[in-house]
């Protein structure tokens, strides 16, 4: 799977499950998700339980941190190289 086509997944998972509550809001690939407030700390559980499920993947917790799951350009980044 290329990095766009796991940027539209986790983008599209992001705006069923999340933006709806922020309709306004023009979510770029940079933006911190706890910042923007688009997710909370039981947002970033529903995001790792969903990468596990989409991506065929086991989030170890330490893989759990602002670097991994922070925006959709670090997640991306993250999947991509745990692909492979």
């Amino acid at each position: 799977m290329t990095l766009d086509e796991i940027s539209v997944r986790l983008r599209a998972f992001l705006a069923e499950n999340f933006l709806y509550m922020r309709p306004g809001l023009q979510l770029r690939d940079e933006d911190d998700l706890l910042e923007t407030e688009v997710i909370d700390s039981t947002g970033v559980m529903e995001l790792v339980a969903f990468v596990e499920d989409e991506f065929s993947l086991s989030v170890p917790d330490r893989d759990i941190a602002i670097d991994n799951f922070g925006s959709i350009k670090a997640l991306t980044g993250y999947v991509g190289a745990r692909q492979g």
